[in-house]
């Protein structure tokens, strides 16, 4: 009985080493307590405010950009129409019939010369005009 005893007493060492072993894998096990769980969600949901301010930011400043660029091709849009008005009013003028800019021409060569005092020429279009009268 002695050795059973003696035997005994050396594992009792042992098995308290094994127990307090599994006591401690026990407590301690990978799950975070309640607290840390609302602490890690608390922060989950700060970082999510950060991104979510940073992308309203970001919205802001597109939408600016395309009311600025909205302004610009409306201002564009607004000068190719006046360049069409001006282009067709001068279509519409060169396009005049060839008769009219020839007498148009002619009108203002006579007026010009009568201004001058000097004779226009005839309308029959016949040689050179007659000398002007010498006055004494």
């Amino acid at each position: 009985m002695e050795g059973w005893i003696t035997k005994s007493c050396k594992l009792v060492p042992l098995a308290g080493a094994v127990l307090a072993l599994f006591l401690v894998a026990g407590c301690s096990s990978n799950e975070p307590t309640p607290e840390q769980r609302a602490v890690n969600a608390a922060n989950r949901a700060d970082q999510a405010a950060s991104r979510a301010e940073a992308a309203s930011h970001t919205a802001q400043q597109a939408a600016a950009a395309s009311q600025a660029a909205a302004s610009r091709v409306e201002q564009a849009a607004s000068d190719a129409k006046a360049a069409a008005d001006r282009a067709e009013a001068i279509a519409a003028r060169t396009m005049a019939s060839p008769r009219a800019r020839k007498l148009g021409t002619y009108r203002h060569y006579r007026h010009k010369a009568a201004a001058e005092g000097a004779p226009a020429p005839s309308d029959s279009g016949g040689g050179a005009a007659a000398p002007a009268p010498a006055t004494p």
